[in-house]
């Protein structure tokens, strides 16, 4: 995109280029990821589904599929994009870390972790589906594994504020207040909007 001066210049030349050549899923799901840039999530999900449909194993555009339906609270259509992604590139490691997250907001723990743990398999530093992970392990209550697995995530992205909130939760449950307030700080300079709950109960601890 460097030799555009800005996206709606690169809209145009996909859009252009797809007048030549309509069939192109490639240039559907780049223009679907330029929509996305600037959250026109209709315009974009035309263009996704003018991508699988062009081009049917195009296992990414129907991970951005699963995306734009997690974004408006579709979880069974998340779910459905990714699992149908997995059929087509079956060692892709991001739609099994969405099926996981899903599977996790659904309720679904035991299949969350069975499919956090593929997603690893095939990228072992996926940061997101790691710390998902680290979550489902939380709500087992089986702390230890997640803080293992939260290790993995701060060293591969020692910024990661979801992992030292994560980690608080830890620190806190064992009453060690010092260091929950420590990892909560971590995550508050990351980016990451601590739970008022959460900062309320270590604040009052401290």
């Amino acid at each position: 995109m460097e030799q555009f001066d800005n996206i709606d210049d690169y809209i145009a030349d996909l859009k252009g280029k797809l007048q030549g050549n309509p069939g192109c899923g490639n240039t559907h799901y780049n223009l679907g990821v330029a929509f996305l840039a600037k959250r026109e999530f209709m315009e974009a999900e035309r263009e996704f589904l003018e991508a699988v449909a062009n081009s049917p194993k195009m296992a990414e555009a129907y991970v951005q599929l699963g995306g734009i339906a997690l974004q408006r609270g579709d979880l069974d259509g998340c779910l459905n994009y990714n699992n149908e992604a997995t059929k087509q590139r079956p060692f892709f490691a991001v739609p099994w870390g969405n099926i996981g997250f899903v599977m996790l907001q659904k309720g679904d723990v035991d299949h969350a972790i069975k499919a956090l743990k593929r997603s690893l398999k095939y990228d072992p530093k996926f940061v997101q589906a790691l710390s998902t992970l680290s979550s489902a392990y939380m709500i087992q209550g089986d702390f230890e594994e997640a803080e293992v697995t939260l290790a993995k995530v701060l060293d591969i992205q020692p910024h990661f504020g979801p992992a030292w909130n994560n980690r608080a939760i830890i620190h806190a449950s064992r009453e060690e207040w010092s260091k929950a307030s420590e990892c909560l700080k971590k995550a508050e300079e990351s980016g990451f909007d601590v739970p008022e709950e959460l900062r309320s109960e270590v604040e009052a601890n401290c």
